[in-house]
């Protein structure tokens, strides 16, 4: 199996800008360009181009694609409208995260699946295996599309001036087809930014022109090139999970506090519901850890897998930390023991190579935009 990273129909524009890469999930990305402090800024205060094309799009079709996404997932897809878009996840049959997904519903049975690019397929693998039996296919999209994503307050109006799509009538999690910089695409008011913003689904061989045209029609607004590094502090900012971190095969939707996407009321068995109603019952009764922010008193940065203490006892571990552009502070998401998941809990610390660094324990998100 080849062990060299995949690149992305963007790759030599990124290396023309000067973007610093790095390997992720199998593929060439650019990690930043210049400041991620100010790629991160100018995504909360202005706007932010991104190339996610190494996410994993899986199509889904046929007469029964509903039917099947509703056996294979946790979420209820078959209420999903035409033009929208929902967050959810897949399962194993022990509750177990494989990932967590964006379906979009782009036809009266035809369905887009967004998998995270280190499990796309995995995710692929399971959802074919779990169409036996339904009139439907699944099939393998990941060279069909480049995906650039558009995010900050000033992103409706940049894609405004390139596009003749209706935005303002394009509501959050939903999607429509249109024309970008006259090439078509699948226009998504989605992110994983906590901003506004807009993932444009496109042919690989029209990436450049649209990411061309979007730095033009930004560049009197302030739009920047931003890179994976800054998509991960934004999204921490915002409390937004990651797979592999905050999410993974050893815990349930329950026990990373997402429980309201499994959706035990939908018609018929779905993979993984017996374990998910024990998982259910369990968290409602005496769950083991919650999901907390954790906001430095001091200035040293915690990282993924750091222990968090209380009176000299592991209590709980850091899922994902870093420096807080917008809060000036270190942030850090975890898993803490019940007893000191509440926000304001005083006593609680971040093993940081031997020292004990106190934290604030906060709700999530740390960072809400203003509607």
């Amino acid at each position: 199996m080849s062990t060299v990273p995949r690149r992305t129909a963007l790759d030599a524009l990124h290396r023309s800008l000067g973007a610093t890469m790095t390997d992720f999930a199998g593929w060439d990305m650019p990690l930043r360009y210049g400041s991620e402090r100010d790629e991160h800024q100018a995504v909360r205060t202005r706007a932010g181009l991104f190339d996610l094309s190494h996410m994993g799009e899986i199509t889904v079709t046929g007469p029964q694609a509903a039917q099947l996404l509703n056996h294979a997932l946790v979420g209820n897809i078959a209420t999903v409208g035409t033009g929208r878009a929902r967050y959810t996840m897949i399962c194993r049959a022990d509750g177990g995260i494989l990932d967590d997904l964006i379906v979009y519903r782009t036809g009266a049975t035809e369905y887009l699946v967004v998998a995270n690019a280190g499990n796309a397929q995995t995710v692929l693998d399971a959802l074919r295996e779990r169409a036996s039996g339904f009139d439907a296919e699944v099939r393998d999209d990941r060279d069909a599309y480049a995906l650039i994503a558009v995010q900050g307050p000033e992103s409706p109006g940049i894609l405004a001036a390139v596009t003749d799509a209706d935005l303002d009538g394009l509501k959050y999690y939903a999607g429509l087809p249109g024309t970008v910089a006259g090439v078509p695409a699948l226009i998504a008011r989605t992110g994983y930014t906590g901003e506004d913003g807009f993932e444009l689904f496109v042919a690989p061989e029209h990436a450049e022109r649209i990411w061309q045209a979007l730095t033009e029609a930004g560049a009197a607004a302030g739009l920047v090139p931003c890179g994976l590094s800054c998509r991960d502090t934004l999204r921490l900012e915002a409390g937004m999970p990651l797979y592999g971190h905050e999410l993974t095969e050893a815990l349930t939707p329950f026990d990373a506090g997402l429980g309201r996407v499994v959706k035990f009321e939908k018609e018929g068995d779905f993979v993984g519901r017996a374990a998910l109603e024990a998982a259910a019952e369990k968290a409602a009764a005496n769950p083991p850890r919650k999901l907390v922010g954790l906001v430095a008193e001091g200035r040293r940065v915690p990282r993924a897998g750091f222990a968090v203490v209380a009176d000299g006892t592991v209590i709980g571990e850091v899922t994902s930390g870093a420096p807080s552009p917008t809060l000036g502070q270190p942030i850090a998401m975890a898993y803490v023991d019940a007893a000191h998941a509440e926000p304001g809990t005083a006593g609680v610390a971040v093993d940081i190579r031997g020292t004990h660094e106190p934290y604030r324990v906060v709700a999530l998100p740390f960072y809400k935009r203003q509607k």
